[in-house]
């Protein structure tokens, strides 16, 4: 049943790695595929899942959103202790983000495969609650840890910016408002973004596998280890923690657990390095978290199916 539902993230995944290797695809072309995906499929596949959602699918979801935001904010404040004693300033923005910052694409797939379509639209709307968070936290450890804190509110500033320009909240925030006041679409367009969802997961997980390197990985390996500590193994008990405490249960207890579960996120690498922390600590960081969260998803889905 595990194998069911991870082998098809996780094999498209090794075939970017592959055809990266063989140089069938190179950087550029992943670059322009990443972006192709965070500004065009991904958010109108997420405004199409939304937008036909059930109307009460967001409010019925409260306690999980609260559960969801609780964890995050225990699990950064913990990280946040061991970067003060254990983390260089420069490694600091990397580290943090890689103990919570989520990879979307991989959650969608795994939820698509276990929950359907309605868990698919719960799970949007759950990221375009937790990525404004996310980036405000993500942010606030890169001014602390500054070695230049007289930017202090130009980083601010962009951090505003980025987060009501992001593609993914937009969309999220679009589907919601279309699916209070409309909730469906023609049957033209609708065979339109389900054309255009099919290409968008396998591009993504493809592209994801393309960026893996091992290079830094030796250099960075300790550091990169207790980051996936913290996203894989205290995150996912601080969450499941506060998902019974707030009593949340059925399908939104499952994309709960999922969404604690999952490797820590590529956009982590380009926040680094518009905010000055280090590249290659965070470049190590999303391999082994994106091989090590094979174990935390099993052990999530095994629960879900016990």
């Amino acid at each position: 049943m595990v194998i069911e539902h991870l082998f098809p993230a996780f094999a498209l995944i090794v075939l970017g790695a592959f055809l990266k290797r063989f140089h069938m695809t190179d950087r550029a072309f992943l670059a322009r595929t990443d972006r192709l995906i965070y500004y065009i499929f991904f958010p109108g596949m997420l405004f199409w899942k939304i937008g036909t959602a059930d109307r009460h699918l967001a409010g019925e979801a409260f306690d999980l959103y609260l559960a969801t935001m609780c964890a995050i904010g225990a699990v950064y404040v913990l990280s946040t202790v061991y970067i003060v004693f254990w983390v260089p300033k420069f490694q600091a923005g990397a580290f943090s983000q890689s103990c919570y910052r989520f990879n979307t694409y991989v959650g969608m797939a795994v939820v698509l495969s276990i929950l359907g379509e309605r868990g698919v639209a719960l799970f949007g709307i759950l990221i375009a609650v937790a990525i404004p968070l996310i980036n405000v936290l993500a942010v606030t450890t890169l001014i602390w840890f500054s070695e230049h804190p007289g930017n202090w509110r130009q980083r601010l500033r962009s951090t505003f910016f980025s987060i009501v320009s992001n593609p993914l909240v937009i969309s999220c925030a679009a589907g919601l408002l279309y699916a209070r006041w409309i909730n469906a679409f023609p049957s033209f367009i609708d065979s339109t973004f389900r054309l255009g969802a099919a290409v968008t997961l396998p591009l993504a997980l493809i592209s994801i596998g393309g960026s893996l390197t091992l290079q830094t990985l030796k250099t960075y390996f300790r550091p990169a280890l207790a980051s996936a500590a913290f996203k894989l193994l205290l995150l996912p008990a601080t969450g499941a923690l506060f998902l019974h405490m707030f009593g949340v249960a059925g399908i939104y207890y499952a994309v709960g657990l999922i969404f604690f579960a999952l490797p820590t996120s590529p956009a982590i690498y380009v926040l680094s390095s518009q905010l000055g922390s280090d590249t290659e600590l965070a470049s190590a960081a999303i391999m082994l978290s994106t091989v090590l969260s094979f174990c935390s998803l099993t052990v999530v889905i095994g629960l879900l199916h016990a």
